[in-house]
């Protein structure tokens, strides 16, 4: 599984509204600007956000886009699902994919199979919070 741009600059936007949206509306310039990222390329990956609920947005004055949930309620495989086209290791593990016609004799396919359980329940287990947190777990904080 090679992550493409878009779907690490949907983390890095994801992790944006999550450090600085305290429930207001970050406008995309900003988020473009603090990210190092093109505006235009941007609103490609936001409008893929928007599209599945991740985020809203708000046009005009005060306008921008916000977190729909709490930061904890999203998971970086969450994340990558929305921009990526799979996760999977090899074509034949894709969602919908047509069954092999070499599945039964496979000496491969469990070795993918649990590759593949062991990616997406890692990316699941990571959450927005977490990375936002600088990949710091809650129990790591000293008061």
């Amino acid at each position: 599984m090679m992550v493409s741009t878009k779907g690490r600059y949907a983390l890095r936007v994801m992790i944006d509204l999550a450090e600085h949206g305290s429930g207001d509306y970050s406008p995309l310039k900003d988020i473009a600007d603090r990210q190092g990222i093109s505006e235009k390329y941007l609103e490609n990956i936001i409008s893929s956000l928007v599209k599945v609920g991740f985020v809203s947005g708000l046009r005009g004055k005060g306008g921008g886009y916000r977190l729909t949930k709490p930061s904890e309620q999203y998971t970086a495989g969450d994340i990558l699902r929305v921009t990526e086209k799979t996760l999977a290791p090899v074509a034949c593990l894709n969602h919908g994919a047509s069954p092999c016609e070499r599945a039964a004799e496979c000496k491969t396919l469990p070795m993918w199979q649990q590759l593949d359980a062991i990616v997406n329940q890692y990316l699941d287990s990571v959450t927005l919070w977490q990375l936002s947190q600088n990949g710091k777990d809650a129990s790591d904080y000293v008061i």
